[in-house]
């Protein structure tokens, strides 16, 4: 019996949906969105979901509401912040952003995968080193593990070949999990360190191994089943990554 797909969040990938239209121009800045009827049906979905939606864009500065206009897409709609899952390529800066790949290995997990990731001592995981440069300056050491082959196979059956295939191209193991399978309903959980780069992370960026850095530890899960930890290091000097947050 093949593996069951986990699915999205219906009301997420509509949040995605409206947001990929406000980027295209279906729905450019400053026009006001059509009503919830028309938008509904063209988005093929039930009001209730729609309404959910349009709770979550507003929060995000996507549109903006007004009693008497309706709803206004903002003339900059705020850019994706770190409270949603996105590759570190991403967060920096979609147009600037390169990813330069280092290492594509297999190796044992260290203390620190199995740490973060349900997997057995004696196994083998995919260990992806690379850099992140920004207008061509090194800004972002992404160090990525995720769980064995079989493990993935039992998500996905087509995630092991895909991340085989990406091993040479210019991306982060996260951009590749997500553009394989974009149906998974993944999510993360992140934590924050200040500290120096060190001398090997330092050899990498040319910089001295006392520079203060922002480290960023993540895993990411797939219906609570963690399927990759990384660890993100970010120098002084780095671009600004936008945390969003309301009550």
């Amino acid at each position: 019996m093949a593996p069951r797909r986990p699915q999205r969040r219906p009301v997420v990938e509509l949040y995605e949906r409206i947001v990929t239209a406000v980027r295209d121009g279906v729905h450019p800045p400053g026009s006001t969105l059509p009503s919830e009827p028309e938008l509904a049906a063209a988005f093929g979905v039930s009001r209730p979901a729609l309404r959910e939606a349009l709770i979550l864009l507003q929060e995000d500065g996507v549109i903006t509401v007004r009693r008497g206009v309706g709803r206004t897409v903002n003339e900059r709609p705020a850019r994706r912040g770190f409270e949603r899952l996105q590759p570190m390529e991403a967060l920096l800066g979609e147009d600037g952003a390169k990813v330069r790949p280092l290492r594509r290995i297999l190796e044992e997990p260290t203390d620190l995968v199995m740490q973060h990731l349900p997997v057995p001592a004696n196994c083998e995981v995919r260990f992806w080193h690379s850099v992140v440069d920004v207008d061509g300056v090194p800004t972002c050491l992404a160090e990525e593990w995720c769980v064995p082959d079989e493990a993935l196979s039992e998500i996905d059956p087509a995630l092991p070949e895909a991340l085989t295939a990406a091993e040479p191209e210019p991306h982060t193991m996260l951009h590749t999990l997500i553009a394989a399978a974009p149906h998974l309903p993944l999510s993360g959980s992140s934590s924050m360190t200040a500290t120096v780069l060190g001398k090997l992370r330092g050899s990498t960026f040319g910089r001295s191994s006392d520079t203060p850095v922002v480290l960023v530890t993540q895993v990411v899960s797939v219906e609570r089943t963690p399927l990759l930890a990384a660890k993100y290091a970010l120098p002084s000097g780095a671009p600004n990554i936008t945390v969003r947050q309301s009550r």
